[in-house]
């Protein structure tokens, strides 16, 4: 199940202490230690020991990667301080990068990310606003191997799915995402260390969702970088299955995830990752192929 659908020349992600291959895809498991995530809020970020045993579930399930975060960024959610974000995420950090696997952060604030980088607790930044933050390109410029995830996000997450417009969705992420890896190249990042996310649920109606998926190879050229996808348990899952309750959408999240994979995506970052494990299984040896 060769991934054909990324650049000759970017075989791997650079992620920090792993060159990930790219010739499979991969799976990325969410570890959130947050109290109010729209699936899985409260889960586990009342103690060390539950998020660990999560973290070491995913692991057993077949995570590739471990994706911590520690600011809930639902549509509609509070903003949280960068302190109060580091809290949480800090401890359990200290003991996964003794585990030797690779671990990435979701964070958008460039203080986290200052501090990550100076305790080597991460190997990758998944961020949603796509290194904006004040500094944020510069606390990246200043290291040579922390990957990173660059997303589109129309708007903030307060207010994002209120009213979100676009003349052309497909068009518009692309040339958001082709600009800030342009960004990053001019400030000394090698494009081996950048994958881009067009945001599903982030400012996008469900119209709009199903567009970028629909038109995967559209938005994804311009910019020319592997996918990260990100539409796990998502609210789009629901409308479409009819199904409120994010952790009954397992069924559709895993069809999300193989069609992302078919389209091209590189990582899928999922919340069951033993079921979407599973279902990429079957897929390949059926004769799934991907799109090229």
């Amino acid at each position: 199940m060769m991934n054909k659908n990324i650049a000759s020349e970017q075989l791997f992600w650079q992620c920090g202490r792993f060159q990930l291959s790219l010739q499979q895809p991969k799976i990325m498991g969410i570890v959130n230690l947050t109290p109010d995530s729209f699936s899985d809020g409260g889960h586990y970020n009342h103690s060390i020991v539950a998020a660990l045993k999560h973290a070491e579930q995913l692991l057993s399930d077949g995570a590739d990667i471990l994706d911590i975060g520690g600011e809930s960024t639902r549509p509609g959610s509070a903003n949280v301080s960068a302190q109060d974000e580091w809290r949480r995420i800090e401890p359990v950090l200290q003991e996964l990068v003794t585990w030797n696997i690779p671990i990435t952060v979701d964070t958008r604030r460039a203080w986290v990310m200052q501090r990550l980088i100076d305790q080597q607790l991460t190997d990758g930044i998944n961020d949603i606003q796509a290194l904006e933050d004040e500094d944020a390109v510069m606390v990246l410029a200043s290291v040579e191997k922390i990957g990173i995830c660059l997303m589109h996000m129309q708007g903030q997450p307060e207010t994002m799915h209120l009213h979100p417009i676009y003349e052309d969705v497909v068009s518009e992420v692309g040339q958001y995402l082709q600009q800030r890896v342009a960004v990053c190249e001019q400030a000394g990042i090698d494009r081996r260390r950048i994958t881009i996310d067009p945001g599903f649920g982030f400012g996008k109606t469900q119209q709009h969702n199903i567009m970028l998926m629909q038109h995967f190879h559209e938005w994804q050229s311009l910019a020319a970088c592997p996918a990260l996808i990100g539409i796990s348990r998502k609210k789009t899952i629901g409308t479409l299955t009819n199904e409120k309750d994010p952790e009954q959408r397992v069924t559709g999240s895993v069809v999300a995830a193989i069609a992302a994979i078919a389209r091209g995506a590189s990582i899928v970052r999922v919340h069951d990752v033993r079921a979407t494990k599973q279902g990429l299984q079957v897929w390949a040896a059926m004769g799934g192929q991907l799109s090229v």
